[in-house]
């Protein structure tokens, strides 16, 4: 059998030794610990900014301010600890989110991965001024669910700003968490990766002809081994994010009994949901979802109108404030997300033998 080696991620001039970005879990589950663990075993770390705030004892009372100082302190914890490759997860949909933008690059993140919503208007602060001064931007990789969204997006940028995103994430239905997909899409052939990545690839095409650069797609939602990743890349893809194998890590920024609803997890526990911001999403089916199922109400006060999208008034319960109490492991008054695969996981082991298991399935397979 031939040997094959994984090749590394190249986003202009940022390389990612190994092409694996870890998937941004929001609300306290990728922070500083899981991010900088995967930065030193050659992938891409990426710290979640919805909630981040959530640990601040102002919360309550002041949450962008919270976010903010959050923010710093987890890229700054990272940075002490690695000088491998940082990246920040930043919904379009929060209401932050031009602060979280703000700070990405104040800080000098390496890389934003923006979602949930489409980064289109006042991001003038992630354009680079001047090529020749040696300013340094965060290479900017909207998360997208179809080659639709990518060239709306790209369009729109190459009117405002003379300039194009540096990659494209491309999500498919398979992802844990909030999903760019109608609840009938989801498991229509039409909209599986192996649909999308070759329309997405065909349309940045001529962007990347006018601007002179490549545009890698990195594929994201339900790539659990090496063999996928390698058919991805046989595919045209040139990276892969995974988010739900990296929650079964040692250094997961998310509680052990979180951990735990992973490991414990059956095939027919995942479920999709509609979420209170008006998306469907897929998590772990338990006792809290089952009585929202039931149509039981989960009265709360809500103290931050964290999310643009979120009708507060009208929800059932508040998400922020259920993804908070799983992540401290209280499931229950919240749940879990998860990506389709969950339920393969049968333990918990460090990001560095993770990360060098898939290497060994992509070069043997």
């Amino acid at each position: 059998m031939k040997q094959r080696k994984m090749p590394e991620l190249k986003i202009g001039d940022l390389a990612i030794k190994v092409p694996i970005i870890q998937g941004g879990m929001a609300v306290g589950i990728s922070l500083s610990d899981l991010a900088s663990a995967v930065a030193n075993a050659g992938g891409g770390g990426v710290i979640a900014t919805a909630g981040i705030g959530m640990m601040e004892p102002d919360f309550n009372t002041d949450f962008k301010q919270a976010n903010q100082r959050a923010l710093r302190k987890e890229i700054r914890k990272a940075r002490a600890v690695t000088d491998g490759v940082i990246g920040i997860n930043i919904m379009v949909a929060l209401s932050d989110f031009q602060d979280m933008v703000r700070i990405s690059v104040e800080e000098k993140a390496d890389m934003v991965l923006l979602g949930a919503g489409l980064p289109l208007r006042d991001l003038d602060i992630l354009i680079p001024k001047n090529k020749n001064t040696g300013e340094r931007k965060p290479k900017v990789i909207p998360i997208v669910s179809s080659s639709r969204a990518a060239k709306i997006i790209f369009q729109y940028w190459q009117k405002n700003y003379h300039y194009i995103p540096d990659a494209v994430v491309l999500e498919g239905p398979l992802a844990g968490g909030h999903l760019g997909f109608k609840r009938e899409q989801i498991d229509n052939p039409a909209y599986t990766l192996e649909k999308t990545l070759p329309e997405i690839i065909s349309v940045l095409k001529p962007f990347e002809k006018e601007f002179n650069k490549k545009i890698p797609v990195i594929v994201a939602g339900g790539i659990y081994t090496g063999a996928d990743i390698f058919h991805y890349f046989q595919m045209g893809a040139q990276g892969v994010q995974m988010a739900t194998r990296f929650v079964a890590t040692e250094e997961c920024d998310a509680s052990q009994q979180f951990k735990q609803s992973y490991l414990d997890c059956k095939k027919n526990d995942l479920v999709i949901i509609n979420s209170p911001v008006g998306l469907p999403g897929r998590a772990i089916k338990n006792k809290f979802l089952q009585e929202v199922f039931e149509g039981k109400k989960k009265p709360f006060r809500c103290y931050w109108k964290c999310l643009k999208t979120c009708d507060f008034k009208t929800a059932p319960y508040c998400i922020a404030s259920a993804l908070t109490h799983a992540q401290k492991g209280d499931f229950e008054n919240g749940f879990a997300f998860a990506g389709a695969n969950a339920y393969r996981i049968n333990e918990i082991i460090p990001v560095k033998e993770l990360i060098k298991n898939l290497i060994e399935e992509f070069e043997g397979h």
